[in-house]
């Protein structure tokens, strides 16, 4: 509902704004404050974090990973491997690193071929991915010992995947208490190694 310039809304019509006495007393000025008992609902002793920006990942609104069109993992194996992020060359896959990482030494596995799907793999590339996946974790233990991992694929864009059309899977090193709230209140990750160290340390540890 709107008013008058300087119109309370309250008097309007509107809700009322609750200073003290939630039990329902007279404010001051005329207005019965609302008691919290007045609300639908039982207290289910749970504190409530709002994470409303989230929708927009539900709801498919993520912004273009590369602006300007084209395949950004089509076109970083044609770049020098600094430029490109590339940890390593295979001869129908390759390793690199994500640009917007979890932690310290996220990378991705991929084919050279854009194809959206595993399933779309052939079996010489079936192959030599997931041998690039072992080869990864083992540079990753090598390079910083982390705790554990988490390795996985996102197939479509309803699955969350960020390129959809070209197939990639992550593998994210893991240490214990590294999950926070920064990424929940404040949209931040908190990373302590710069993105091109934790390449060169994965191209130091690759397995020969």
């Amino acid at each position: 509902m709107t008013g008058e310039p300087g119109e309370n809304p309250a008097r309007a019509g509107g809700p009322s704004h609750s200073r003290e006495g939630a039990d329902g007393r007279d404010g001051g000025d005329g207005l019965r404050l609302e008691s919290v008992g007045d609300f639908a609902g039982v207290d289910d002793g749970f504190e409530r974090l709002w994470t409303p920006h989230r929708m927009a990942y539900v709801r498919g609104e993520r912004p273009d990973p590369n602006p300007g069109g084209g395949c950004p993992f089509c076109a970083a194996p044609g770049k020098p491997d600094a430029e490109g992020l590339i940890v390593h060359r295979g001869q129908l896959c390759f390793v690199v690193m994500n640009l917007f990482p979890y932690n310290p030494g996220h990378l991705l596995i991929c084919p050279y071929r854009h194809v959206p799907l595993y399933l779309d793999l052939t079996d010489a590339e079936t192959q030599e991915f997931t041998a690039l996946t072992k080869a990864a974790l083992i540079a990753l233990r090598e390079g910083s010992n982390p705790m554990g991992f988490n390795i996985g694929m996102n197939q479509g864009a309803v699955a969350g995947a960020g390129v959809a059309a070209h197939l990639h899977q992550h593998v994210v090193p893991r240490w214990g208490g590294d999950a926070n709230f920064l990424p929940i209140i404040g949209q931040t990750k908190a990373l302590p190694v710069l993105l091109e160290d934790a390449r060169l340390q994965l191209v130091e540890n690759w397995p020969s």
